[in-house]
């Protein structure tokens, strides 16, 4: 087919190098502006466009999609590039814009959704974050019939993919990235003969966007609560504790923990936030419920280090209290 391709990271240029690799004529890409990155923040282009420019395919990059809104300009121009593209369908996948409904009536196979669950389980914008954090042991990817919805088309395809309990949101969204090109091409080889699927009204919740301000550790809660919540967050925002040291308080990141459960509570009633044992297996911290032994951490402008090497160059001793 001929192909328009809307998504901005990583997620969606696996997809679309998928249908390139198909068979499938990319004739169009719309991808986010380029956005500043790394130590020089210099513009850099998303990971769709890169691919696009290596390929020879025309890339377009509007603000808005909505011609009364605020960048028409924008717009319009969109609106020209899409018709002249003349492609079969739109596939759509993180692109990062709400398509206004001209642009799902505008392929005469509509617009095609990726989406990185099992629907109407996590809609919206950090599915493979939430279902991490919530402890679920499924997920997949759900190939939609885009309406003018928030992620409430009819179902095309399903694929699951179960989540590994030592699963990070890079281990999975790499899994399900490769799992949502497989699923595209399936979808479009028998486009024509899906049963289209309403989603069921019952078990409908919300991704929220993952925040920064959620990377603030609440030793209140319980260790496995935490431990999701860290494995969640890696690599984005990533889980942080300040700590009291001689120039002053430094912000750690916590990468990995185990929840460790001593008859449900902290021993000697230590209240949340004690380091009650620090050494190479790892830093034991009371929590609301349980325990959390971190394995992983990482000071600012430093690596990632285990318990073992994070230890000899900041020692923590039993009895410390972090208060986040």
């Amino acid at each position: 087919m001929r192909l328009i391709f809307a998504g901005t990271p990583e997620f969606a240029q696996v997809a679309m190098a998928a249908l390139h690799a198909a068979g499938h004529e990319v004739v169009l890409v719309l991808t986010q502006p380029d956005r500043p990155a790394g130590r020089g923040m210099k513009l850099q282009p998303s990971p769709v466009k890169q691919w696009a420019l290596d390929h020879g395919v025309a890339v377009a990059q509007p603000r808005s999609l909505r011609l009364d809104g605020k960048y028409p300009e924008d717009a319009v121009a969109a609106r020209d590039a899409l018709q002249a593209a003349k492609a079969d369908a739109m596939i759509v996948a993180a692109y990062g814009l709400i398509l206004p409904q001209w642009v799902l009536d505008l392929p005469p196979k509509g617009c095609l959704n990726i989406h990185a669950s099992l629907l109407p389980r996590w809609r919206g914008a950090a599915p493979i974050h939430r279902a991490i954090e919530a402890g679920d042991t499924q997920t997949g990817i759900t190939i939609m019939q885009m309406d003018a919805g928030l992620d409430t088309g009819d179902m095309l395809l399903v694929l699951p993919c179960a989540i590994a309990p030592s699963d990070t949101t890079a281990v999975l969204h790499d899994r399900l990235a490769e799992l949502g090109g497989q699923a595209i091409v399936q979808a479009l080889a028998h486009l024509d003969a899906l049963p289209r699927q309403v989603q069921p009204s019952e078990g409908v919740n919300y991704a929220h966007k993952i925040d920064k301000s959620e990377a603030a550790i609440d030793w209140t809660l319980s260790a496995e609560v935490l431990a999701r919540r860290i494995r969640a967050f890696d690599p984005f925002p990533g889980m942080t504790v300040p700590l009291a040291m001689a120039a002053g308080v430094e912000t750690l990141k916590l990468w990995q923990a185990v929840a460790e459960v001593a008859e449900g509570q902290a021993p000697a009633g230590a209240p949340p936030g004690t380091v009650l044992s620090a050494d190479a297996s790892g830093v034991r911290v009371a929590c609301g419920e349980g325990l959390l032994c971190l394995t992983q951490l990482q000071r600012p402008g430093g690596k990632r280090l285990s318990a073992a090497d994070f230890l000899r160059g900041c020692p923590l001793q039993p009895g410390q209290r972090w208060v986040a």
